[in-house]
């Protein structure tokens, strides 16, 4: 019985960890969700970027103005009366989470 368990147990593991390489990173999330608009670069010096007059995220100013809580809210709710559009129901709250630091990385004042 232990040994059945052992080798049901080996062969699980593989399964487990092909799951964990299968998600995306954060990187993948934002390109495939946000490039578009927002630039690979997070500037927003994009077609639509520059159409909807979006705000860089490489900005100092901008990022010191908006909490995570600001830009967590937006991604996940969308922004009315804008082409921002909601992701609670397509992105995990953990990858909205990380997308909030990822959005975080772009700001110069940090060092990146």
């Amino acid at each position: 019985m232990v040994r059945a368990f052992v080798l049901a147990a080996f062969l699980a593991a593989p399964l487990a960890a092909s799951a964990a390489d299968a998600a995306p990173s954060v990187e993948q999330v934002y390109l495939k969700n946000c490039k578009n608009c927002h630039g690979a670069d997070g500037k927003a010096e994009t077609k639509m970027g520059k159409k909807h007059e979006l705000k860089s995220f490489a900005d100092s100013a901008w990022q010191a103005k908006h909490s995570d809580q600001q830009i967590r809210d937006v991604i996940a709710n969308g922004k009315p009366k804008t082409k921002m559009k909601a992701y609670k129901e397509k992105l995990s709250a953990e990858q909205i989470d990380a997308l909030v630091r990822y959005v975080r990385s772009f700001d110069p004042a940090k060092g990146n």
